[in-house]
């Protein structure tokens, strides 16, 4: 990288953070820079976007990173996929879908909460702490339709053709179960995001260390890590993880983008 484009980065990245300040989402700085990098870096064409809840995560894309590729979003709770498929409504590449992604094809409970953004095939865990119990918190239960990723991905626009596909999961303690959902496809997938869980929010939900093992079994290295909300200090709650698949970080050193 020259010297005239790593001062023009840097511009770049101040700005980014003055500007998410301003904004109340300094929290969101590491994420946006590391997902800038790495898209750019791999050649990402496509995100699947899982537990896209009203489309936030895919708005920082488009507005934050920079992304142009296709976006195929997951959000079970029919009323917040209305307006999941609002906000995509006017983006032709931007592709959303009323199902829960897991482990089996079928129907179960998805159980919404108090603050649904908490939204999740699991029910909270018995011993949530008190700052999370009002909020993650079922206030009722609807049916939806779950699909394995292995025998969707065949089908989806978007994604089907893609030559480099980012797997961002953000279900809410099920994250462990949406990778086995995805069988021999995930060793398609050139990255993963997920949920990284250091304190319990969720009944039978996989902590970061089994998170870390599971994605490492399916030969992913971390490629960096951020915590994924602004408050609860002085507790960690939640991080996320990037991951890549190992074989295209072999050769240690890579080029800076």
């Amino acid at each position: 990288m020259s010297q005239i484009a790593r001062y023009r980065r840097e511009l770049r990245d101040r700005w980014l953070a003055t500007r998410l300040g301003i904004a109340g989402r300094q929290h969101q700085y590491g994420e946006i820079v590391a997902l800038r990098r790495f898209i750019a870096h791999f050649g990402i064409d496509c995100v699947i976007d899982v537990g896209a809840n009203a489309g936030q995560y895919a708005t920082m894309l488009r507005r934050d990173v920079g992304f142009r590729g296709a976006i195929v979003s997951f959000e079970p709770n029919p009323q917040v996929h209305a307006q999941l498929a609002q906000a995509a409504r006017s983006d032709g590449a931007w592709f959303t879908h009323n199902l829960a992604l897991t482990d089996s094809d079928g129907e179960a409970q998805f159980n919404i909460m108090a603050a649904d953004q908490f939204s999740s095939l699991n029910k909270p865990d018995e011993a949530l702490e008190p700052i999370f119990a009002e909020r993650n918190r079922v206030e009722r239960s609807v049916t939806v339709i779950c699909r394995r990723l292995d025998g969707l991905l065949p089908e989806l626009e978007g994604a089907r053709n893609a030559r480099a596909i980012l797997l961002k999961m953000d279900t809410q303690g099920h994250d462990a179960a949406v990778c086995r959902g995805a069988g021999a496809v995930l060793g398609r997938m050139t990255g993963i995001q997920t949920e990284l869980a250091v304190r319990p929010l969720y009944a039978g939900a996989t902590d970061y260390r089994a998170m870390i093992a599971l994605l490492a079994e399916a030969g992913f290295m971390p490629n960096a890590m951020f915590a994924n909300n602004k408050g609860h200090f002085p507790l960690l709650v939640e991080l996320d993880g990037l991951f890549v698949r190992a074989d295209l970080a072999e050769g240690g050193n890579v080029p800076l983008v």
